[in-house]
């Protein structure tokens, strides 16, 4: 199906780039980037962006649905709709992967970098389901397609610095494009100490350092027949993480591609791509930084994921159809090893996550119908088979404690539905879409033993036996557009029954010394999710604009207790300034008191906050070389604030002075 791309100009970032046919600078708007968020031509087009090499997790804050959960300054998690990983399927080019940590200091975000992508596809709720099942929506983070410009080799350097932290970040990229052949391949490196909070207080345990590795190529087997391989190479290490009690050594990812496309003219098959795909993640866990542990400990995690999909797109007349089959299969294996003080005593050591095997096998299938030249119908289905399996022994033997019953392995049949209209006129366009999902627990829900939450302070122990979490959803989207004003509304609701949560079992002693105890996850009968969204767009003339978003989220379970990280009324604004060859932009965001919080799941009050940014960029030619550069200042009056998506409270960065440069050399 044909999808609406909603791009508007120039909210939250003044990302200015250069366009090759008008050769100007263009300002991006982030208000409403719930279909696409697009990162550029080329793969890198960083020069869009605030900052020449902006990471990936504050590129994908900049849309309204996303907010990024943070435990530190680094590998933030992405939460779509006000939900968390688990209920999200994020993947990249369509291919599965999980992180190896059971504490979650790991997303799938933060093994790629803004220099391995092209665009990042955001799609709410189901429909997000062409990859995979999920309740809130899907994040798929998409490699640069086939690119057989003929025009020899490229290169591209990147450098910045910021002040607060001492961050430095330098990225290379070469890139030889001919006729029939491509390759490409890029490096980024990123480094920072600690960085410090409003009124210069330093933010202990919140240092970093990453490389990223990428390499690209494509040979044209002939004018409808391409074959790609795609490999990245992302190490971090020395990750700090201030609002949690370990921090991690090693966070290592190898991932891999071979993709066959095919692309046809004027006929009923218009293109065809098959990708088989392997992922392997190692993650460490260790508290030898630490002073104040009761005792040490070391927790190693590994996440293994094959997998294959094949879709083709269809079209004929007034029908689009496209057809997915996908297949994956995972290994996720983490234990905790003690080591008491008492040099006498024995280390312990046990499973965390029991070696669970995960195999899915499914079919997605959407088909748009065109009724006419303003208005479009589509449906689509998702249909999968998931077995979740122990293969240690001593796992199921661990959970059986509680369990008494289960076996080592559990079938699902998970299924997603969803139908959309969509109306598109000259000074209107709207769209209504319904929604049913499935998904299945994740392997900490399911089977993680004593695994620690500090943002709750309780452990949590898995369930074989949780049923299939379903959502039945109402999306609405409408956006008016005037002489010079542009206004959209934008709102979801989410209805969950089986909403799977941890729950205080009395029952059972903590394992982590200074927990308050044990939670078990279950499924409460249903939670309901409400989001809204208003943007508006004014813009003066050519050069200056102002733009503006305000929001709203509730969500509350059927006993009438809060759910946890449930985003208070945000708001923010932005004037820009574009001309040729400059950008300036001043920002205001922030949010309101959170007064609808969950203490029940470790929530507090956090008070409303409101920061100011100033952003400017120039770009320039030497000789037939480009220089961008970008600089700025952040959180300009210092302000001391944390909000809901920090865990535990954490600080957040005060005052940023930082500066971009990058170098096209052709």
């Amino acid at each position: 199906m044909q999808k609406i791309v909603l791009v508007y100009i120039g909210v939250l970032l003044s990302m200015s780039g250069y366009t090759q046919q008008g050769e100007q600078f263009i300002r991006k708007d982030t208000t409403q980037l719930d279909e696409v968020i697009l990162i550029g031509q080329r793969k890198l087009s960083n020069h869009r962006q605030e900052k020449t090499l902006s990471s990936i997790d504050d590129y994908l804050e900049k849309s309204n649905k996303i907010t990024m959960l943070k435990r530190g300054n680094y590998a933030w998690e992405a939460t779509l709709n006000n939900m968390t990983s688990e209920r999200l399927n994020v993947t990249i080019d369509g291919m599965q992967i999980f992180g190896a940590c059971t504490d979650k200091m790991d997303p799938v975000t933060s093994y790629v970098d803004v220099s391995n992508l092209e665009k990042v596809t955001v799609n709410s709720g189901q429909q997000g389901a062409e990859n995979g099942h999920s309740i809130g929506g899907a994040i798929d983070m998409k490699r640069p397609s086939s690119k057989f410009y003929d025009k020899g080799l490229t290169t591209h350097i990147d450098m910045g610095y910021e002040t607060n932290g001492n961050y430095g970040t330098t990225g290379l990229d070469l890139e030889y494009s001919g006729d029939k052949f491509y390759l490409n391949t890029d490096g980024i490196f990123r480094r920072s100490d600690n960085y410090k909070a409003g009124n210069q207080t330093e933010v202990f345990h919140s240092q970093f350092q990453k490389y990223n590795l990428s390499l690209q190529g494509g040979y044209k087997l002939s004018d409808r027949h391409i074959l790609e391989t795609n490999i990245i190479y992302d190490k971090a290490t020395d990750i700090g993480y201030p609002a949690l009690p370990m921090d991690v050594s090693l966070a290592e990812a190898l991932i891999s591609s071979i993709t066959y496309r095919y692309k046809g003219h004027h006929s009923l098959l218009q293109s065809w791509e098959s990708k088989i795909y392997f992922n392997t993640i190692t993650h460490i866990m260790d508290d030898s930084q630490r002073d104040d542990v009761a005792i040490r400990m070391d927790m190693p995690g590994w996440s293994d994921t094959y997998g294959i999909y094949s879709k083709a797109a269809l079209h004929k007349g007034k029908h689009k159809l496209l057809i997915n089959l996908s297949s994956f299969y995972n290994r996720s294996i983490a234990e905790m090893t003690m080591y008491p003080n008492d040099p006498n005593q024995p280390d312990m050591f046990m499973y965390t996550w029991p070696d669970i095997r995960t195999f899915y096998s499914g079919v997605y299938v959407k088909e748009a119908y065109a009724i006419n030249a303003f208005e479009t119908v589509s449906g689509a289905l998702r249909f999968g088979y998931h077995n979740n399996t122990i293969a240690k022994q001593t796992g199921l033997e661990s959970l059986q404690i509680f369990y008494p019953n289960i076996t080592d392995s559990k079938n699902r049949m998970l299924m997603s539905l969803s139908a959309d209209y969509k109306l598109s006129e000259d000074s209107y366009d709207a769209s209504f879409a319904l929604g049913y999902g499935e998904r299945a627990p994740s392997v900490s829900e399911g089977y993680g033993f004593f695994l620690f939450n500090s943002f709750d302070n309780y452990d949590y122990i898995g369930n074989p036996n949780l049923k299939k979490e379903k959502s039945l959803e109402f999306h609405v989207n409408s956006n008016f557009h005037f002489d010079k004003l542009k206004i959209g509304l934008e709102s979801s609701c989410f209805y969950i029954s089986d909403y799977i949560i941890g729950d205080i079992d009395t029952t059972i002693n903590s394992m982590t010394i200074g927990a308050d105890g044990v939670r078990v996850y279950k499924a409460i009968d249903y939670a309901t999710i409400l989001d809204v969204y208003l943007d508006a767009d004014y813009t003066f003339n050519k050069r200056f604009s102002i733009n503006s978003s305000v929001g709203y989220n509730y969500g509350t379970g059927n006993d009438n207790i809060k759910l946890p990280l449930i985003r208070p009324f945000s708001y923010l604004a932005e004037f820009n300034y574009n001309s040729l060859g400059f950008n300036a932009a001043l920002q205001l965001e922030g949010n309101a008191n959170q007064s609808q919080y969950s203490s029940f799941y470790g929530e507090d009050k956090t008070p409303a906050y409101g920061i100011l940014n100033l952003n400017l960029g120039n770009m320039f030619y030497v000789k037939t070389n480009k220089v961008v550069l970008k600089y700025g200042v952040e959180n300009i009056l210092d302000a001391n604030y944390s909000t809901y998506a920090d865990w535990n409270n954490i600080a957040r960065q005060g005052r940023n002075f930082y500066m971009n440069v990058s170098f096209v050399i052709r």
